[in-house]
């Protein structure tokens, strides 16, 4: 019997929510403590996932999850281009 291949899922920090990897933005905080977007998924740091809701991107800014979640401050570009990702895509 093939196995089926399991997918990896990862927790929305503004709704709480486990969902596909994929289906999901990471952004990351590597060593020199430089905030960005990760379109490859795999950048070498500590990441943060956010799903692609609406209600998420806006709770993003207006809570400061990504300062939470990497324990410092984060420049106000690394959240408008999360905005430009989802919102104006659309």
């Amino acid at each position: 019997m093939p196995k089926t291949k399991k997918l990896p899922l990862r927790m929305c920090i503004a709704c709480r929510q486990l969902k596909e990897k994929r289906d999901m933005l990471r952004v990351v905080k590597n060593a020199e403590g430089k905030v960005f977007i990760d379109f490859s998924f795999k950048a070498a740091g500590r990441g943060a996932y956010i799903c692609d809701s609406e209600e998420c991107v806006k709770k993003l800014r207006k809570y400061k999850l990504l300062n939470k979640a990497f324990s410092c401050e984060v420049e106000d570009e690394v959240y408008r281009a999360v905005e430009v990702e989802y919102l104006e895509s659309k």
